[in-house]
């Protein structure tokens, strides 16, 4: 009969540890929380010093009274959730559901799933860490408090069950501040230049790129000043003025972080952020590999550690040393972090062990977890090897007054790159000089090579860049930034187009309610320096009611002047002069979870709807009928025919009705400016110019 009862979050971990563990241990899950706030009301006793109120979740009744019953039975309960604050508080919630006390409630963590890190845990057991369950609680309120407090806000003000986050709203106002960056964007015009030169004795021509003159760098802004400098440099001999060799080396990559393993899964694989949790998960948790049963293929996987204990290190090293040769090995590292806690940190994400290759276990895993675990293994051990060098060539090519520099570099020692190498590195080295170059090498211009180009506007983020961007600012942390996504995306605020993220008319309207209501809450500094209380709390330095209580009141306060100002406000449904074909009455404006449509004041006896098409006042210049405002499938707002299909004109940025004085083409609205939509043109004029001779 099992003496001990170890409890874990999640089935898929059960069969996985109950192998380690003999006849004496019964492993059962969780499944996750068993307690939470209430779904139906606030949860927290605002007026009792703001203690919440815990209550079983649905559905949660038969697995706590199957867990009381095993835990009866065992001599020791070992609370073995997840390694970090919101496992830590689902081991409180489960020994505060169990009625356990001090004395038979044991709290082991491990890193990995393996054999010896489970057995280490077990002889090492602790209390619950009460400043990480904290910490965990002070989210959770913080969380509920926004919520609870502004939803309703935005349902009376947008007329739809919308809701507000702490760490969503941020993320929400960084995308659409992007968007207002790109829509405000003028491009400018720059040319390059580039001469093909022949060397003497060498049948590979030189491509040399234009610099500036003898007094620094230069920029060509027409095709005007590109044609002056090439006449001049017509009658100019090209000389070699100087050569300079070099070398450059390129450090290994750090291990893989929750964010920076989201990043590069996003770029490499092409995975949402989603899917990379969900597949890490598995990994984690445990697979069948033939003749090995389940095992945990990698570390746990929320970190925003790069720590790696000292046995992994060891073990690396000695794979490497075995299939690469000693000179690949990473050099030793001497630098540690001071004060920290080194043995308590989370690790970074690595194989459970490096011996066991992708190759070994491909069979066994399914396409996208073979890819996600070869990444993963392939950066960990491109970490525990030597940097690669670079021998460089720089070459400065004088004509006249003028400059041309050609830059090549080629492998000298490819270290980490010959397991591990990103698109960037493969982009940027592929440049390889002809024979040798020197003072003495005579060069002959065959030909130059003009091209016209235009500055690009900021790019639209993608998930795995704003995850990054979140890390920077110190929004959210690495365990927030998928669900906060997510429900960006299922609430149609945001919408993704070919890896890129758009703001939907819905985000528009309430990123706006937002900034002028609860300016605090979408603000990056405070939201970070929220996430800096909370590590305070976690260490054991602030107290995590006196965190709920500096934050309460400015929010309640801006709940009740946001309330008045909408009591001002009478909302009522924008009536049209478009006819109900089914009941004859004139159909009003609504909000749906895709933005405005049409829709019959008789619901629910006439359900009669219709698409939302908003004229802008602006005849079409391709037909001259009118131009409205349309969305693509997803979402993403643009400017078009109302006669579409049979006119195909489009616009991402606004049209105005005033044509371009200087070509007579269509205009349309960049920011504070006013753009002749023909980048060639390149008219530009004040936004108040256009609008004073319009009135």
């Amino acid at each position: 009969m099992a003496k001990y009862l170890v409890i874990v979050e999640s089935p898929a971990k059960v069969k996985t540890i109950k192998k380690f563990l003999g006849k004496n241990y019964e492993v059962v899950a969780s499944n996750g929380h068993v307690r939470d706030l209430p779904k139906s009301q606030m949860g927290i006793d605002i007026e009792n010093d703001f203690e919440p109120k815990y209550i079983t979740i649905r559905g949660k009744g038969d697995i706590l009274a199957k867990l009381r019953k095993e835990a009866k039975k065992a001599d020791k309960v070992y609370l073995a959730t997840d390694p970090d604050r919101e496992g830590e508080a689902i081991s409180w919630h489960l020994s505060q559901a169990l009625k356990l006390d001090d004395k038979n409630a044991q709290r082991i963590t491990f890193n990995e799933i393996t054999q010896n890190a489970v057995k280490a845990s077990l002889k090492e057991p602790r209390k619950i860490d009460m400043n990480l369950v904290d910490a965990q609680q002070t989210r959770r309120i913080l969380d509920r408090l926004v919520g609870y407090e502004i939803s309703p806000l935005l349902w009376a003000k947008v007329k739809r069950g919308l809701s507000a986050g702490r760490v969503q709203s941020v993320a929400l106002r960084i995308i659409c501040d992007r968007e207002d960056e790109i829509n405000a964007f003028i491009p400018e015009e720059y040319w390059t230049l580039d001469a093909e030169l022949s060397v003497k004795g060498e049948r590979k021509t030189l491509l040399a790129k234009f610099y500036g003159d003898e007094n620094g760098k230069l920029t060509i802004s027409s095709k005007e000043q590109a044609d002056r400098i090439m006449a001049e440099m017509q009658k100019e001999e090209f000389h070699v003025l100087e050569v300079k060799k070099g070398e450059r080396v390129k450090k290994a990559p750090l291990p893989f972080t929750t964010s920076t393993l989201q990043q590069e899964a996003s770029k490499a694989l092409n995975f949402p952020i989603s899917k990379t949790m969900r597949i890490a998960q598995q990994l984690y948790e445990g697979v069948d590999v033939k003749g090995q049963g389940t095992v945990g293929l990698i570390t746990y996987l929320r970190t925003d550690s790069v720590r790696i204990s000292e046995e992994a290190d060891a073990q690396a090293r000695e794979y490497i040393d075995g299939n690469y040769g000693e000179n690949y090995i990473a050099g030793e590292k001497t630098t540690k972090k001071n004060g920290a806690k080194i043995q308590d940190a989370h690790e970074a994400i690595r194989p459970s062990d490096i011996n066991r290759t992708p190759v070994m276990v491909k069979e066994s895993l399914s396409r996208d977890q073979f890819r996600l675990y070869q990444l993963i293994w392939k950066r960990f051990t491109a970490s525990r090897m030597a940097q690669a060098v670079y021998e460089t060539t720089n070459v400065k090519i004088g004509a006249g007054e003028y400059r041309f520099t050609v830059s090549a570099s080629k492998i000298a020692f490819d270290g980490f790159m010959s397991v591990y190498t990103s698109d960037d590195d493969e982009k940027a080295e592929n440049n390889v000089l002809v024979g040798s170059i020197d003072e003495n090498t005579v060069l002959n211009l065959k030909e130059f090579d003009e091209k016209q180009h235009f500055t690009q506007p900021p790019a639209h983020y993608t998930e795995a860049s704003l995850v990054k961007t979140l890390e920077e600012l110190g929004i959210g942390r690495p365990s927030t930034y998928s669900p906060t996504i997510t429900t960006l995306l299922g609430r149609r605020y945001i919408v993704k187009e070919a890896k890129n993220l758009y703001v939907t008319e819905l985000g528009e309207v309430v990123n706006q309610i937002m900034k002028e209501s609860f300016p605090s809450i979408v603000d990056e500094h405070f939201t970070a320096n929220m996430e800096s209380l909370l590590d305070g709390v976690e260490e054991g330095n602030v107290n995590w009611k006196t965190v709920v209580r500096n934050f309460y009141p400015d929010l309640d306060e801006a709940v009740k002047a946001a309330q008045k100002d909408l009591e001002k406000v009478k909302i009522e449904d924008e009536v049209t002069d478009v006819i109900c074909d089914v009941c004859g009455r004139n159909m009003v404006v609504k909000y749906g979870p895709h933005g405005k449509f049409l829709a019959c004041p008789g619901f629910p006896e006439c359900r009669n709807t219709k698409p939302y098409l908003e004229k802008i006042g602006v005849t079409c210049p391709k037909c001259g009928k009118e131009v409205v405002l349309r969305k693509t499938k997803k979402g993403r707002k643009y400017f078009g025919c109302e006669d579409n299909p049979e006119c195909d004109f489009m616009s991402w940025s606004r049209p105005v009705a005033e044509k371009c004085p200087k070509c007579g083409g269509y205009m349309v609205i960049k920011g504070n400016k006013i753009v002749c939509a023909d980048e060639q043109c390149g008219y530009v004029t004040d936004r108040k110019n256009v609008e004073k001779d319009s009135e």
